[in-house]
């Protein structure tokens, strides 16, 4: 058999990082395996123009600051660079290119196998983030359309989109954030299930890492959190989303019935062609791999307590937003998660 490891990451994107940090800090043996050949995580796959929704500041991950930018919010490239600075910083240690394909507990050592063969360790901790499970909702017609449909993990900029009519699926900041670049070079529509709701023009990321925090301790303490106090929505007005909005193009054509060959049909009944679909329509949660380990909902999303598994003993799930932890799915929200997730693993290693 293989060495024994303490702790095995499955993920190398910010979520994997964090807890390599208080996994090196208290000297445990462990591996973070991560299935991209260069780092950086999901940053890799986003968007050229997307953003942080916080100032560098509020945007890090335990231990060391990101550097500042010469922009409000840092730029893509700017967080790919920060990500690996930091875990050459840390000397974390990572084993890329590999894709872990599933994970069986045996004799209480889980067995890991992968697309580079098998590894063993007595934790798993799960920190594969969501972005690559898209998720593309099952409308009527979908498989008919002729055009060209994407999904926005799959989106890099507006230059394949130019001259065509194009639709934006999704009310969210992914679907306000395409509508605005590509209506800058084309005719574009944006269609969302309901009315998009905005967060006031100061309200940043860091805003609503606090909010989470505020209900994260409200529930600790046994108090009622009455979210009626904040200006909560859905869209953070970063300065592309304020620009487009000044041009008023943020306008919502309502939500689609059906699909056909060559365009859509709204829920009023009338039919419109499009050239171009992108589905702005979120993810689930890339957790697959654990199948064989413990049960997931559709979503991808396993019962947990905090970030610890409830169904067996040694698995832990990291980074994967509210059900792993408050603001989890942020930089600066990871921090609390995976300090308290790794804190859990130490005390589990110590009983056995």
């Amino acid at each position: 058999m293989n060495k024994i490891l303490d702790v095995i990451v499955v993920g190398g994107g910010q979520s994997g990082l964090a807890c390599g940090y208080y996994l090196r800090r208290h000297k445990v043996n462990f591996l973070i395996l991560d299935k991209e050949e260069k780092c950086g995580g999901a940053w890799l796959h986003a968007w050229d123009s997307l953003t942080l929704f916080s100032p560098a500041e509020h945007s890090s991950l335990p231990g060391w600051l990101m550097p500042k930018s010469k922009n409000l919010f840092p730029l893509k490239q700017e967080v790919i660079d920060y990500l690996c600075q930091y875990e050459k910083r840390y000397d974390l240690p990572i084993e890329r290119s590999v894709t872990v394909e599933s994970v069986l507990l045996e004799d209480k050592i889980f067995k890991i196998q992968t697309s580079k063969g098998i590894y063993f360790s007595k934790v798993i901790i799960a920190a594969t983030g969501t972005w690559s499970n898209p998720f593309i909702p099952k409308i009527a017609g979908i498989d008919t359309f002729k055009g060209i449909q994407i999904h926005s993990a799959q989106y890099k900029n507006s230059e394949s989109f130019k001259n065509l009519k194009v639709l934006v699926v999704g009310e969210g900041n992914s679907g306000a954030q395409i509508v605005a670049e590509v209506s800058k070079v084309t005719n574009v529509k944006w269609s969302t299930s309901k009315p998009p709701q905005y967060l006031p023009d100061e309200v940043d990321g860091f805003y609503l890492f606090n909010v989470a925090t505020a209900k994260y301790n409200a529930e600790k303490e046994g108090k009622p959190f009455n979210a009626a106090n904040y200006d909560l929505g859905t869209i953070v007005m970063v300065p592309p989303v304020k620009e487009a909005r000044s041009r008023g193009v943020l306008l919502s054509s309502g939500g689609i019935k059906s699909i056909y060959k060559e365009g859509v049909i709204w829920n009023d009944g009338t039919k419109e062609d499009f050239d171009a679909i992108i589905w702005c329509t979120g993810f689930g949660y890339a957790t697959s791999f654990l199948k064989n380990s413990v049960s997931t909902d559709d979503r991808g999303i396993v019962k947990t307590e905090q970030s610890k598994a409830t169904e067996v003993d040694g698995v832990w799930l990291a980074g994967y937003g509210s059900w792993t932890g408050y603001a989890s799915a942020t930089l600066i929200g990871i921090n609390r998660n995976a300090k308290q997730t790794c804190s859990e693993i130490l005390a589990y290693l110590h009983k056995q």
